[in-house]
């Protein structure tokens, strides 16, 4: 699976960005998909995720994000994407997409779940 993601970029405080992750070598409907974002000098944390469609395509996403940030699918493109609105300096960070081969049963929040990664795409939230 070879992922893409694209669409970061600099917004102030309030706005909104969306993020996509292109997918190739795998159906993203048949995988879970997440997001991730690592900021300067901090571990990689989750942000959300959208489960297989066989498992209802269902969405998880960390209680920072929750209320502000959308994951969705475009089964045609075969593409994720992350809303992004409500935008904090403290979302500043570069946002990595992943996806995983094995579906587990847990919530799916763990950075090892995940078997293949994007290249990473720089969010930057200005005060």
């Amino acid at each position: 699976v070879q992922l893409q993601a694209s669409g970061g970029g600099s917004v102030q405080a309030g706005g909104s960005l969306r993020l996509s992750c292109a997918a190739s070598g795998r159906t993203l409907s048949r995988i879970t998909t997440a997001w991730f974002r690592q900021a300067p000098g901090k571990e990689r944390e989750f942000v959300g995720n959208i489960r297989r469609s066989g498992y209802g395509g269902t969405t998880s996403y960390a209680d920072s994000v929750k209320g502000r940030f959308t994951i969705s699918r475009d089964n045609a493109k075969n593409t994720v994407y992350l809303q992004m609105n409500s935008l904090k300096f403290d979302d500043t960070a570069v946002y990595y997409c992943g996806a995983a081969e094995r579906h587990l049963a847990g919530p799916m929040i763990r950075r090892d779940d995940y078997n293949y990664w994007g290249q990473g795409t720089q969010v930057t939230v200005s005060s």
